[in-house]
C-alpha cells in the first residue's frame, strides 16, 4: 500500500521506508566508500535539475521584472526548458525502466516505496506536459504582442509561472524522497551487489 503520496503534502517518506536513512543519513554520503561512480553521476543529474529550474524561474522573473528583454529572454529561455523537461522525462523512464527494478529486487522491503517513486514520476510528467504546454502558449502570445506586453501576454506568464512552480515544487520533494530511499541502499550493499 503507496501511503502519503501526494507530492503537495508529503513531509518526506513514510517512516517505514527510512530505515536505512537512519542507518546512512545524507551528511555520511559524499565520503562513503560505497558511493560508487553510478550514484555520483546520478546525484549530479539531480543537481543539474533543481539548478537548472531554479536558473529558469529566476529567468522568467528577470524578464517579467523587465530587467531582460523578451527576444533575448526567448534566445536563452526556451533551448534550456526544452532540455530540462526532455532530460527530466528520459531521466524518469530509465529509472522506471531500468534502476527501479533493479533495487526492488536487491531489497524487497522497500519495494512500495519504488511504487511511491513511480507514481510521483506520472504525476511530474503530467507537469512537464503541463508546463510545456503554458510555456508554449506564453511565449507565443508574447511575440505577438511585441514589445508592449498585453493582458493576455500577463495572464499566459502567470499560468506558465504557476506550472512551473508547481512542477519545481513538487520535483524537488521527489528527488529527495528518492535519494532518501536510493542513496542508502546504495552505501549498505554496494553498487557491484545490487547489481548497477
Amino acid at each position: 500500500m503507496i501511503q502519503a503520496i501526494d507530492l503537495d503534502t508529503r513531509p518526506g517518506l513514510p517512516a517505514d521506508l527510512r530505515a536505512l536513512l537512519e542507518k546512512y543519513p545524507r551528511d555520511v554520503w559524499d565520503g562513503h566508500a560505497n558511493l560508487g561512480t553510478t550514484a555520483r553521476f546520478w546525484l549530479q543529474r539531480h543537481d543539474m535539475f533543481r539548478e537548472l529550474g531554479a536558473a529558469l524561474g529566476d529567468g522568467l522573473s528577470q524578464h517579467r521584472e523587465g530587467t531582460v528583454e523578451l527576444d533575448p529572454f526567448r534566445r536563452w529561455f526556451a533551448p534550456r526548458l526544452q532540455f530540462f523537461l526532455t532530460q527530466l522525462e528520459g531521466h524518469h523512464q530509465v529509472e522506471d525502466q531500468h534502476y527501479f527494478p533493479v533495487f526492488q529486487r536487491a531489497e524487497r522491503k522497500l519495494a512500495h516505496g519504488f511504487d511511491l517513486l513511480e507514481a510521483d514520476h506520472e504525476v511530474i510528467h503530467h507537469d512537464l506536459m503541463h508546463t510545456a504546454e503554458t510555456a508554449n502558449r506564453f511565449l507565443a502570445i508574447e511575440v505577438a504582442a511585441g514589445p508592449r506586453p498585453s493582458d493576455a501576454a500577463r495572464r499566459a506568464a502567470d499560468g506558465y509561472a504557476d506550472a512551473s512552480e508547481r512542477l519545481l515544487k513538487r520535483l524537488i520533494r521527489h528527488l529527495e524522497d528518492e535519494e532518501d530511499l536510493i542513496i542508502p541502499l546504495i552505501l549498505d550493499r554496494g553498487e557491484a551487489a545490487i547489481g548497477i
